[in-house]
């Protein structure tokens, strides 16, 4: 499989990674291993966790997936062939990931953080570390598609970004992460990450993750441009958009064992226009001779920008279908059905 760079750094990932954040609530930790395997098998050399996962976030569940992982890893022996990023939370009021208090982008919230992770993931180092989601008090995804109630109301007890980044310097010179990545994040956050790097406080982001699928193309407003001139590379994540980009919701469908009939957690990708949009790109997919779920993970993994399509599955045909993604030809004339339907539906998922 195509591998692509990490931002400026030597680290090469294959151009689609295996999210895990079903690993622990809708999957077993025998399919996850399978899943695992089946993506290594594959040439597939980069796998996202993160200490909140598995995903609906839990009290109980927490550290699940990072467990797995490390599980994994040790049975096989393989942690030098994977290319291995997790996250620490952002903001947060649920105090379960510090023991009974609620999590900042402070010091010792971080350094607690990472030394969980490394436990459970039998490591002695993570290649990409990364910020689930900001200090700051912005919108979910910090991509919002109007203006609303900015600006944006502040924390008095704000957490700055110079101060945040020394911490992973920290890290970083004590062996324990390689690079920093952010996620969740807007442009102003990328740049101002890098501005406080190139003042020689601390590592310079490499890559940022943020949703990036046919219904949320927001990176491309002012993210694209910033990550093109700063080479951060882009971590897309929810190729599918939770689901919905594989036609099984549609006319209001609910399968049995969907991630909308179990949790109802997909309000992001609910909003007004969307079905609309969704109807849109699954007839064109229907139309090239694809599948809607092969169709928009090709989307994304063929984006130029795009440093890996971060895919998720609960079973192994869907991860056949995603990995499929890697060997379509995208063409000019897909590009240019996508386009004329974005020009005329836009973002309604930012």
């Amino acid at each position: 499989m195509e591998k692509r760079r990490l931002g400026r750094t030597d680290i090469f990932v294959s151009k689609i990674c295996l999210g895990t954040m079903t690993f622990g609530e809708q999957n077993t930790e025998a399919e996850g291993h399978a899943q695992l395997d089946m993506a290594l098998d594959r040439g597939v050399n980069f796998i996202d966790t993160a200490e909140l996962y598995p995903i609906p976030p839990k009290a109980e569940t927490q550290g699940r997936t990072e467990r797995y992982i490390g599980n994994w890893m040790k049975a096989r022996g393989n942690r030098d062939k994977v290319v291995l990023a997790t996250k620490v939370v952002g903001r947060t009021a649920n105090e379960w990931f510090r023991g009974g208090r609620p999590s900042k982008l402070v010091r010792a919230d971080i350094i607690d953080a990472i030394d969980k992770s490394l436990q459970k993931l039998q490591t002695d180092h993570v290649d990409l570390y990364q910020i689930h989601f900001p200090d700051r008090l912005v919108p979910w995804g910090s991509s919002p598609t109007r203006v609303g109630k900015w600006p944006a109301k502040r924390a008095d007890d704000e957490t700055p970004v110079a101060e945040t980044l020394a911490v992973f310097d920290e890290l970083v010179k004590a062996g324990k992460i390689r690079h920093l990545g952010l996620s969740n994040e807007s442009a102003w956050g990328v740049m101002k990450f890098v501005a406080e790097a190139e003042k020689g406080v601390g590592p310079r982001v490499v890559t940022v993750q943020n949703a990036y699928n046919l219904v949320n193309r927001t990176f491309e407003v002012n993210l694209a441009e910033v990550c093109d001139r700063e080479d951060v590379g882009l971590l897309a994540y929810s190729p599918l958009a939770q689901g919905y980009l594989t036609g099984k919701y549609e006319d209001g469908a609910l399968p049995e064992g969907s991630r909308k009939q179990l949790f109802d957690r997909l309000q992001r990708y609910e909003t007004p226009g969307a079905a609309e949009a969704y109807k849109a790109y699954n007839a064109l997919a229907r139309e090239f001779g694809m599948e809607p779920a092969l169709f928009a993970n090709a989307f994304v993994t063929h984006r130029p920008f795009v440093a890996s399509n971060i895919i998720g599955a609960t079973s192994i045909p869907q991860l056949e279908v995603a990995l499929g993604s890697a060997d379509v030809t995208w063409t000019e004339e897909m590009q240019k059905a996508v386009d004329a339907i974005h020009q005329e539906r836009g973002n309604p998922c930012p």
